[in-house]
């Protein structure tokens, strides 16, 4: 530490001079002065806030309905005709050899062939005053169908996992565009200073197909990428200190760090030194903050009793409450990711049908607490429940390995999406499928049109909201996308 000071201030007097002065700092003379003109905070060292210059791009162009967003993501892609589709039609053709029209110049990702459809797994019934259909897989969720607005015939691009995956949450199939928390976190920062504005929880095991590109902040600073927390173990991995370093030790150390990354700012001006200075930062204050926001022992027991949680364990149920705890202390966009919706029928057991209902029994009871406990604190107005997955399940039975393993392959023609809060229409029902699930034919609405509804709920108008990058405006919906008006209150 001694060398690294000594250093330090070597460099420091090598700065404190007239010609280093004139020969470097004109640039940043400059960029006070705009910085001024544009109304931006002071950058004071140790307190580092890096707010963007353009005022069209920073906060909400007009007053949002939502504060924050919850996206509750079933990765894999669970079949839309065991939960929300009801189709009696299919299943009067159970086992009949598919039209070569569904299959003629179509793209899947196992299906060859003339398959058999598939009747549905599940029973349906319809709920509430929407009469709404919902299998006997949501008994709990069935209750909750009032709170929702479904799409039904939402459609995407892609049919492989990955690039589905990141299309849905970046935007783009391919790798290196900022995920859609980031663009919320980049336009409106977050309401507590003490925790990420955006948070990502996983469950079900493994890691999901895009991997951490799906929470990335691709070519937006770093500081706005989504910080994954666990729920069982340390909440963020290294956030404890290590042995014989309290506290106080650890703030000197990060206060030297940064003071090295301010001097290194002051000679190359790279806006991403900016970033790690205020990830420092944020990382000491996470330490005494997110502990707390992450220990659910000290929620009351009939709380615990409504989502089914076991605090210590991680599971979807665990994620759901800390969610809530979340948006509760003002975090942006919390991201739960499931990972166990890919129920191709390969294996014993795992056809469509059992493995629906497997996952299903592992949502369905928090899903419906999160929308309730939500609604009963007053945050469901503001705050965006958003649940699916990448892609939807084909109408037609796919037997990789012989007759009797019932699953589905991939299917990027439709599937279903339900929002629920902060202005979406409660009990609302827009788009149809045909009578086989197989083509949207009334409301089709395309995965950027989801993302231009998500940033209009939060106040921006998805065709302003932009970041220069090699030369040109790049936004979360491309060229693309409208907002759906139709789901709106």
């Amino acid at each position: 530490m001694g060398n690294l000071v000594e250093e330090m201030l070597l460099r420091r007097a090598a700065y404190n001079s007239r010609r280093h002065f004139l020969k470097k700092c004109t640039s940043g003379l400059g960029a006070i002065a705009l910085a001024s003109l544009m109304g931006c905070e002071k950058w004071v060292p140790g307190e580092t806030k890096r707010r963007a210059l353009n005022p069209d791009i920073l906060g909400p162009h007009f007053s949002p309905k939502a504060k924050s967003v919850i996206f509750l993501h079933m990765a894999g892609g669970p079949s839309h005709l065991e939960l929300f589709d009801f189709k009696p039609e299919l299943q009067k053709l159970d086992g009949k050899d598919t039209p070569k029209s569904l299959m003629e110049g179509k793209e899947f990702a196992f299906l060859k062939g003339t398959p058999k459809l598939l009747g549905p797994q599940a029973q349906f019934a319809q709920h509430g005053q929407s009469g709404a259909h919902v299998s006997d897989y949501m008994p709990r969720f069935a209750k909750m169908v009032d709170e929702v607005s479904f799409l039904k015939a939402m459609h995407t691009d892609e049919f492989n996992h990955a690039p589905a995956q990141l299309l849905m949450h970046t935007g783009s199939a391919r790798l290196g565009k900022p995920s859609m928390g980031s663009w919320t976190v980049y336009g409106l920062g977050s309401e507590n200073q003490n925790l990420p504005g955006y948070v990502v929880l996983t469950s079900g095991g493994g890691a999901i197909s895009a991997g951490k590109s799906a929470w990335g902040s691709g070519f937006l600073p770093t500081i706005h990428q989504g910080v994954q927390c666990r729920s069982k173990g340390d909440p963020v991995l290294f956030l404890s200190n290590p042995d014989n370093i309290d506290s106080h030790l650890r703030k000197k150390s990060i206060e030297a760090i940064n003071e090295i990354n301010r001097l290194e700012y002051e000679e190359a001006g790279d806006p991403e030194i900016l970033s790690r200075i205020s990830q420092y930062e944020l990382a000491f204050r996470m330490q005494a903050a997110v502990p707390g926001i992450m220990n659910i022992n000290d929620e009351p027991e009939h709380i615990h009793q409504l989502y089914g949680t076991a605090p210590g364990e991680a599971s979807f149920a665990n994620n759901c409450l800390l969610a809530r705890r979340l948006v509760e202390k003002g975090v942006r966009f919390v991201q739960l990711f499931d990972n166990r919706w890919d129920t191709h029928g390969v294996g014993e057991g795992n056809g469509v049908g059992e493995g629906m209902r497997r996952s299903c029994q592992a949502i369905d009871r928090p899903i419906s607490a999160l929308l309730m406990d939500l609604k009963q604190r007053g945050l469901l107005d503001e705050t965006l429940v958003v649940w699916g997955g990448e892609f939807g399940r084909t109408p037609m039975m796919e037997a990789r390995t012989g007759v009797g393993f019932d699953g589905r392959d991939h299917h990027l023609e439709a599937f279903t999406i339900w929002m629920a809060g902060a202005g979406i229409k409660k009990g609302h029902i827009h788009g149809a499928t045909d009578e086989i699930g197989y083509y949207g034919i009334e409301g089709r609405t395309h995965v950027h049109d989801l993302q231009a509804t998500i940033l209009h709920q939060l106040g921006f108008d998805h065709e302003r909201l932009t970041y220069e990058f090699q030369g040109r405006n790049f936004r979360l919906t491309d060229v693309h996308g409208r907002v759906i008006n139709e789901v709106l209150s």
